[in-house]
Order: C-alpha cells, then structure tokens, then sequence
C-alpha cells in the first residue's frame, strides 16, 4: 500500500509540473499577442479549487489531472462583446495563433533543457562503460568486443558511463549507422571496432535494448552469496532463509557468487531446490520452491531476497562515476539532449506504426507512475531526469499532427497561412473526430501493456 501511495503521489506530482508548464506556455504567448485569457485549468472535470485573478482569468485545479487547458475568448465558442472582438483568439493573424499552438511543446522541451542542466551541474552517478559478460554469437563478439574492455568513445562522443554508452549506441542503431568504438583493454591497450547497424535486423525482442541486442551485459564484480533483504511473506522466508545466510550449494551444485545463485533460482520455477548454507559457522540444509513469475514469454523463479546492500556498495566503489559539468557546459549539453531525446521518441513512435518496433514499447499512466515512484525513491537526480524524459515525450506527442493535439492545430494554421484561407469548418470536424480515435487506440493500447505488465510481476 505505501509503494502504491508513493507511486500515486510522484506521478500526481509529475503530472502537475509538466501540465502547467505546458498550459503555461500557450498562456503566455496568448496574452503577448493579445488575446483574453478566459480560464487556466489544470485537470479537467469538476473543480477542486478555483479563483479569479486580478487580470479576470479563472484558474482552476480540476478533478482528473491527466491534462489541462487554457480557454481563451473565441467566437467560434460563443457570441462575443463587439468591444472585446479585437481580443478574441480567431480574430488574431494565423502566425500568432500558430506561435500560441506552439508555445506548450516549447514550454515542455525548456523544462526538459531546464532539468537536464540542474542534474549535469549536480552530476550524475552511474558506472565506468566496462564490458561484463559477452554473448559469443553476438554482435559484440563478432566485432571483437571482449569482456573487461571499457568503452573510451562511440563514434565522435566520448563516454564516461554506462548510460551515455547505451543512449549512444541505440541512437546508432535508430539511425542504422555504422558505429566506430574505441576501447581499452585490460592490458591497458586502446583499439577500435566497428558495428555496422545497417546490415542489421529488426530487434524482435518486446522492449528496445540496445546492450542485450549487441549480446554484451555491463561488468558487475562477483557478489558473494550472501543474503542480505528477506522479502516478508516470500518463498524465501516461508523456506526459513534469514538475513546474513551465506548459500553454499543448491542442489549439492557448488555456488560462488550471487550471480549464480540468482540463474539458479530463475531457471527453477515452481521446482523444489534443496539448499546448504552457513549460518553462524553452522551448516544447516533448507528446501526451497520458488514462485513462478513471468515477463515477457519467459516464466522464472522468484523467491523474494536481495544481497547486502553496503557490501555492493564497497565491491562496486571502484566502477562508480560521476558525470558534472560547469554550467555552460551543462546548459549546451542538456540542449542537446533534448534533442537527441526528441528525436530519438519520434523515431520510435515512427517505428511502432511502420511495425517495425513492438506496441509494447508503450507505456501507459499505471507504467509512468511506477516510474516515477522509482525514480522518486532513487534520489532527486532520478525523478528529475524522470521528468525531463518525460516532458520531452509530452512536447513531442503534442506536435504529432494529429488533431485534437498543438501538432493539429498547427496543421491547420499552416494550411490557412499557405491558401491563404481556413480548412472547411467539416473538414476539421471530421479530422478531429479521426485524432479522437488514434488517441483512443494508443491509450488502449498503453493500458493494456501496463496491465501485462503487471500481470506478468504479480505472478
């Protein structure tokens, strides 16, 4: 129940912020060309608070916080005071109403540019790009990856983590582009190889990701198995496994990392697994059943431990780095991945509706609050990147054009700035009632993935 009532209030909390942001800059840039501003909601249905302003605008926070809307004076919305006429939307020249249709994705890619430079002067953990595991029918093998390798650069940007590493990499393979990476060996001895994304298929598999797709896992040191967090009520409890356990054979298999003991546990569902450990110097045998639980179409064992959190910390000190930057450094660069973030979820968007990306790529409100707990949960730095990728989204989504949606809107103007003369009233009517039904079917189909999903953890 308290993760569910965090998730709900960082997701409340996320919408709210990239909502009034968004409505925000369509406000703005109405009253900067003069149009009355009627009412400011965020939310839509009834009202949970609302005030007049001075300057007669009714701001309003509404019941259901899934969008928000400005109001503005419009005769295509209703008679209109001849005095007031030169104020109303409808009446201002086609630029300043596309400039005002364009003002909320705006506002969301600022925000987004605006986070991502708060968290670049701050910094950002995360661990060296050194190789761990090598899949030899993979990609990264054939291209004469190995593991212990670190990643120095990929094509002309230099990494310092994992997470630059993979965004680098998966805008490679968007782009199917051949990719130069320079690596240093364990020897110390840099080299470079070469992924050729263009010859490459299709990633078949439900979730883009870019690492399992090459067949190459980042380096963690083995982990010894000892047990640390024992889930209340899991499998593992209810088989008597306490805090400080240390696993010594399961199955009279000989078990010497963490590593191992998790593939174990995983390739068991629902199968009795007999297991020694050392409790206090004393050896003792347990029985254990893990829970089946599935993901995707792969069913894995499931009994409800982790490792002892301070020794990962001490084991993984030497692979963790900070990514900062002076302020005008961090300003250009979270510029740039705006917009590399931007063009990246069009590309993907492209890719679900050519078919070449799975539906399941969606996410849906369910999904992003759970996020957003996670990311709320992992520090200020996380629920802040949380949010730009997220308002990054919004600004995109909302430039599609789609009526109903800015991107529709602007669809329109450009067409009146061009002919010199608005779309037909039915025209737009009936591309209205078509944007309608695309955002219907993508929120069904958000909906249902988030609903697999959670299926998929709840078994």
């Amino acid at each position: 129940m308290g993760s569910f009532l965090n998730s709900a209030f960082f997701f409340v909390l996320a919408l709210g912020v990239l909502i009034t942001v968004h409505e925000f800059g369509h406000f703005w840039v109405a009253r900067r060309c003069g149009v009355k501003v009627l009412k400011f909601s965020i939310g839509f249905g009834s009202a949970l608070w609302s005030r007049t302003g001075r300057d007669g605008v009714e701001y309003v926070l509404a019941v259901i916080p899934l969008g928000g809307y400005v109001k503005m004076l419009d005769e295509s919305e209703g008679p209109v005071d001849p005095e007031e006429v030169s104020y109303a939307f409808n009446r201002k020249p086609v630029g300043q109403r596309l400039l005002i249709a364009l003002a909320g994705p705006l506002a969301n890619f600022l925000l987004a540019i605006l986070l991502y430079t708060v968290v670049f002067i701050s910094g950002i953990e995360g661990l060296k790009p050194v190789i761990g595991e090598v899949n030899p029918d993979g990609l990264a093998a054939q291209a004469g990856l190995q593991q212990g390798d670190e990643i120095l650069q990929i094509g002309n940007d230099k990494v310092s983590s994992w997470q630059q590493a993979a965004f680098v990499l998966l805008n490679g393979y968007m782009d199917r582009s051949r990719v130069n990476i320079l690596v240093k060996d364990q020897q110390g001895k840099s080299h470079s190889v070469e992924i050729d994304f263009s010859q490459i298929a299709e990633m078949e598999q439900e979730r883009i990701d870019v690492l399992r797709f090459l067949g190459i896992t980042p380096y963690y040191p083995d982990i010894p198995p000892i047990v640390g967090q024992v889930q209340p009520e899991g499998a593992a409890a209810r088989a008597g496994l306490q805090s400080g356990d240390r696993i010594l054979t399961v199955d009279q298999e000989k078990i010497e990392s963490w590593q191992e003991w998790v593939e174990k546990i995983r390739r068991n569902p629902d199968q009795t697994l007999v297991i020694k450990l050392l409790r206090q110097e004393r050896e003792m045998t347990l029985q254990i059943r893990p829970e089946s639980r599935t993901s995707g179409e792969e069913i894995y064992g499931f009994i409800g431990v982790a490792p002892n959190r301070e020794q990962i910390q001490a084991l993984m000190q030497d692979y963790r780095v900070t990514v900062a930057y002076p302020a005008h450094i961090a300003l250009l660069q979270a510029a740039q991945k705006t917009w590399e973030m931007s063009r990246l979820t069009l590309q993907v968007l492209g890719k679900i509706l050519l078919g070449e990306a799975s539906v399941s790529n969606l996410s849906g409100p369910i999904s992003i609050a759970q996020y957003a707990g996670d990311t709320a949960s992992a520090g200020l730095n996380s629920y802040l990147l949380f949010l730009a990728v997220i308002s990054i989204s919004l600004g995109v989504l909302n430039l599609l054009p789609i009526p109903v949606l800015d991107g529709g809107h602007i669809l329109f103007y450009c067409y009146e700035g061009i002919r010199r003369k608005p779309l037909p009233e039915s025209v737009q009517l009936t591309g209205v009632k078509i944007g309608m039904m695309i955002l219907a079917v993508l929120m069904c189909l958000a909906f249902y993935n988030d609903i697999l999903r959670l299926i998929g953890k709840g078994q």
